[in-house]
């Protein structure tokens, strides 16, 4: 018997969505799905799914990134700060020399905080590879959809956000574990959770999202050290919303005890705040959760891809790319790089957020401003 398939698909889903979507519902133990309305097609699981299981873990309803979330802080600043070309310019050159998009050199990576140091993960090779990759990779921003973007909201006030994950990490401890699963008839590998590999995997994915709110925590405080650097401004420290979007919980839905995996979707209670960004031509948003109980109280993360990334290399031009994002600050010298990660690749942010209004209400509206994004 196939689970229940509840979803806020602005478009309707094409045919490998519901492809994937019914072979992940046909997967013994998933009691529940909830397909947010920015999902697209992604290995084994979709992006933008919610997966409730009682018993199973999923490896692969949580993906490689784990721990990949959000953080949002006010400036205290206006969006005329950003006004001069030459402020622009001086700001990204100080991002490419404080937020690295890949590595720290060894002699100034930061030191992992005390807890994930001492924490033991459930492999000698991934403990090597902490040392090694996991300490150097603290605080670097990543590629593909991680940035770090300077907001203007309609008051005209500044605000920060910044999107990055587990870097390395997450997707060895996804690849370790999914190694030592059993495969279920449909394809997608699982652990039992009350088992000692279960736990395992908990016990690693838990470091892997600590690990990533410890390099946000970190790269949010050097752009803020840089605004105060560059210009004088300081942050609002009580502005704050920090929220992740890949993770597996055990929470309390409809009177039953849930295994819910969230693999591109917030996990929002009601009154909870979280952001959704657009991409770096179109407004994002924070908003706050109605916990939908069908939605398992989870909203989109963002617009969600419109186009696959080769697809959309060989569709959009560098010419085109900048049109695209005429208005906003960013490093022209990367735009043939970035054709990926254009507007149009994207799906329309207006359209996800009118189909999730039974989801989360609109706290604000923010638009791009400055964007610094890896190729």
């Amino acid at each position: 018997m196939s689970a229940r398939i509840a979803a806020w698909l602005p478009g309707g889903a094409s045919g490998a969505l519901s492809a994937s979507l019914a072979r992940l519902a046909r997967t013994e133990d998933v009691a529940h799905i909830a397909v947010m309305p920015d999902a697209h097609v992604a290995d084994d699981v979709c992006v933008g799914t919610v997966t409730a299981t009682t018993r199973r873990l999923l490896p692969a309803a949580v993906g490689g990134d784990i721990g990949c979330g959000m953080v949002a802080l006010r400036l205290r600043a206006d969006a005329d700060l950003l006004a001069d070309r030459d402020r622009a310019a001086r700001l990204l050159t100080g991002l490419y020399r404080r937020v690295p998009h890949a590595l720290h050199r060894a002699a100034s990576a930061p030191p992992l905080p005390d807890d994930l140091a001492e924490a033991r993960l459930g492999a000698p090779g991934l403990e090597a590879m902490k040392r090694r990759e996991g300490r150097m990779e603290l605080g670097t921003l990543g590629r593909g959809n991680h940035f770090l973007e300077v907001q203007r909201d309609d008051e005209g006030a500044l605000w920060l956000l910044l999107h990055s994950g587990s870097r390395a990490m997450g997707p060895a401890i996804r690849q370790h574990h999914e190694a030592l699963a059993a495969r279920d008839p449909s394809g997608v590998r699982f652990l039992e959770a009350d088992s000692e590999a279960g736990r395992a995997y908990l016990a690693d994915a838990s470091w892997a999202a600590g690990y990533a709110r410890a390099s946000r925590a970190w790269m949010a405080t050097e752009a803020a050290a840089l605004f105060a650097e560059l210009f004088g401004v300081d942050v609002d420290a009580p502005s704050r919303l920090e929220v992740d979007h890949n993770h597996v919980r055990r929470e309390e839905h409809g009177g039953r005890a849930l295994w819910v995996h969230r693999k591109g979707a917030m996990g929002l209670g009601e009154g909870e705040l979280g952001a959704v960004p657009g991409s770096m031509g179109s407004p994002s948003f924070h908003v706050a959760g109605r916990g939908h109980p069908d939605a398992l109280g989870s909203s989109a993360h963002g617009a969600g891809r419109a186009l696959p990334r080769g697809e959309a290399r060989r569709r959009v031009g560098a010419r085109q790319l900048l049109r695209e994002a005429e208005g906003v600050w960013f490093d022209h010298r990367l735009a043939d790089r970035l054709r990926d990660e254009a507007p149009s690749a994207y799906k329309d942010i207006g359209a996800v957020m009118r189909a999730q209004r039974e989801l989360v209400r609109v706290v604000r509206r923010l638009r791009p401003v400055l964007v610094y994004k890896a190729p």
